[in-house]
């Protein structure tokens, strides 16, 4: 990206009910952010996946340079073990965050992911709609990289092999 989004320092909750700051609660030298929420029909089971998937692709040495922040859009709904359900079915080591949506949108809004909020079904519930790119940090917390939902697997795998590289 020309213009790397820097990752905003704010601190969120994640499932164990603990804060967690995106900037210095993130060890790892890559770190992969998605915003989605458990309630979603297609994309977002799709997009966790695919980047479980591409993970498994990699030496363990690199995967474990990876970490992976799932974002909620729908905190209404995705409380911590809801989230924390959800996550382990796709990679137990994923890290899932939720704080009141004017937080989330604000985090969203400064890396470029929009967030709408909840919109009626004709059924009584409602969707949440919102960007399905996930953005890959460096170590200097800055994102030079973002992937949209329909990225191929092994491109996935082979951009976060070479992101761990950049960041050693």
């Amino acid at each position: 990206m020309d213009q790397p989004y820097a990752m905003p320092a704010k601190t969120l909750t994640d499932t164990g009910g603990n804060p967690f700051n995106l900037v210095t609660s993130t060890k790892k030298p890559v770190t992969l952010v998605f915003f989605g929420y458990t309630n979603c029909p297609d994309v977002c089971p799709t997009v966790m996946a695919d980047v479980a998937s591409a993970l498994t692709k990699l030496d363990e040495s690199v995967r474990d340079q990876v970490q992976l922040l799932f974002i909620t859009t729908d905190p209404a709904r995705d409380t911590g073990p809801v989230i924390r359900k959800y996550l382990d079915r796709f990679d137990p080591s994923f890290v899932g965050l939720s704080g009141s949506l004017t937080s989330i949108k604000d985090i969203a809004q400064a890396v470029g992911v929009p967030v709408e909020g909840m919109q009626k079904l004709p059924s009584g519930g409602y969707e949440v709609g919102h960007g399905a790119q996930v953005i890959g940090f460096g170590k200097n917390d800055k994102a030079n990289v973002l992937w949209l939902s329909n990225a191929a697997i092994g491109d996935l795998a082979h951009d976060f092999g070479k992101l761990v590289e950049d960041n050693q």
